[in-house]
């Protein structure tokens, strides 16, 4: 990334942003950009809240707010795995802005592969067939910041982790994107990422619930409520205290679909 931290987001707060085309594959309006602040350049995502798709579970206009608070809670709890990312007006009115994450080629963490070729450390999530029949099993890597994405994402809720939502960058960091479906007060966490269920939280993810929830008492609860509501707001505090009450990587709840279609 060509700037972090403080830097990023001041690149990203002030820069002047020209729209270089459309991520077509996104169901909402989604323009990758370049923005430049006194010779700072980079490439950013813009979501204009005017080009979301309305959902019926999830109010109007909200998922650029969303994709705010997503970010807030991820550096709250010093997890680091969303990308640097504001709202802000642009080319085509308010929406969110998001640094762009070049990624590794041939250097997935989630894949779809034939039942005897899972990787060496990888962990199954599902068995099912391909559209030829064939048995496949969903798969990701065993590896640490996957444990904490899998924990961030049962925190705000996430209800589309597919594994195309997880960037691997190549100086081995891991970041993930879209989380506009995110902070639903209702249980909807859908994700590919179940492959340690029942299993202890390690001790640095007990420490970041912990942090984060002392945290939520004072002013981040006052942030997060500038883009998500109380109720919501509240249903946050109230999963990090059953994640340190269980201990333990949560299972599906059974009442919402595990997994997000398509899984990619």
């Amino acid at each position: 990334m060509p700037a972090e931290g403080a830097g990023a987001r001041e690149l990203l707060r002030r820069g002047r942003i020209e729209v270089q085309g459309r991520l077509v594959e996104a169901s909402n309006a989604t323009l990758f950009c370049g923005i430049e602040l006194d010779g700072l350049a980079a490439e950013c995502v813009y979501k204009p809240v005017r080009g979301e798709r309305p959902l019926w579970d999830f109010p109007d206009g909200t998922l650029a707010g969303r994709e705010i608070a997503s970010h807030l809670l991820s550096e709250s709890g010093g997890w680091g795995l969303v990308p640097p990312t504001i709202l802000r007006d642009g080319p085509f009115g308010p929406g969110m802005v998001q640094l762009w994450i070049d990624t590794e080629e041939d250097s997935e963490l989630v894949d779809i592969v034939a039942p005897g070729e899972v990787p060496d450390g990888w962990l199954p999530v599902l068995r099912a067939q391909d559209h030829h029949g064939s048995p496949v099993v969903l798969a990701h890597a065993d590896h640490d910041s996957l444990r904490g994405m899998a924990v961030l994402d049962a925190v705000i809720n996430n209800a589309d982790r597919k594994g195309g939502h997880i960037l691997h960058t190549p100086d081995g960091r891991v970041f993930g994107v879209d989380h506009g479906v995110s902070l639903n007060a209702d249980d909807k966490l859908r994700t590919v990422l179940w492959g340690w269920i029942g299993q202890d939280l390690p001790d640095a993810e007990v420490g970041r619930l912990s942090e984060l929830r002392a945290l939520l008492e004072g002013p981040l609860a006052q942030d997060l409520a500038e883009h998500i509501t109380p109720k919501e707001v509240q249903a946050v505090v109230q999963r990090i205290d059953q994640l340190l009450e269980a201990g333990v990587f949560p299972a599906p709840s059974g009442e919402w679909p595990a997994i997000p279609w398509p899984a990619f």
